[in-house]
This record gives C-alpha cells, structure tokens and sequence, in this order.
C-alpha cells in the first residue's frame, strides 16, 4: 500500500499560506533553533515530507509563533470567525483552539478554514 505525506505544497494549503511560506519557516526555525519547524518524516529526492497526522503538531508550531505587537497578531479570518462563534457556545479561546487542533488531526484533507467553516455550519444546526 501507498504511503502518503504532505510536501511543502500541502502544508501549505493546509494553513492558508503559500509553498514559500514553509519553507521559509523551515529555513528561519531549523532544528535547534528556539521554535524549530517539525521535522519531516521522510525525504524523497530532496522534498520533503510529513505524515498527515502530523499536521496538528505543525498547527500548533505555528500558533507558537512570535506575532506582531501583542498576542501574536490577528488571525486569519475564519479562525476570528470561529472563535467568536466558539465564545457563543461557552467555550473559552484555549478550548477553541486545541478543538481546532485536534480537528485538523482527525481530518488532515481539510484546511483549517475549511474545519472552521464546517464547525461553525454544525452549530447553527
């Protein structure tokens, strides 16, 4: 059986951002560094590559991340969207995003705008 990983590209998707955003971050956080981009899991011809599951992890790694100002900067849209829609439920703004994580882990073929859409589709229901 195929095994299947997410390159820079699906990362990428994954989170919103471009293919250079991640190897960006690759180059500017590499392994030692204070906040070190997760390791891929396997490398074929120079491209590497990350078990899907993983993707929670790298969410979380890019949560990490020093922002601009306080807080960490805005985030994107659908995750403002989300969270507002989470503090409606009750839940308080770590609670949202570790749900939010752990979504991406269970369904790595969705993007997190993607998750925060579907979740917030699911409540009005």
């Amino acid at each position: 059986m195929t095994e299947r990983y997410l390159g820079v590209l699906g990362i990428g998707e994954a989170l919103g951002v471009s293919r250079h955003a991640v190897h960006k971050w690759r180059a500017r956080y590499p392994a030692g560094s204070a906040h070190p981009f997760p390791e891929p899991d396997a490398e074929i011809d120079g491209a590497p590559g990350w078990r899907p599951d993983r993707l929670g992890e790298i969410v979380r790694w890019r949560e990490g991340l020093p922002g601009r100002g306080a807080g960490g900067g805005r985030p994107p849209a659908a995750r403002q969207d989300y969270l507002k829609a989470a503090a409606e439920r009750g839940l308080d703004r770590d609670e949202a995003l570790r749900a939010l994580a752990t979504f991406g882990e269970e369904f790595p073929e969705m993007t997190e705008p993607e998750i925060c859409a579907w979740l917030i589709e699911s409540w009005r229901r």
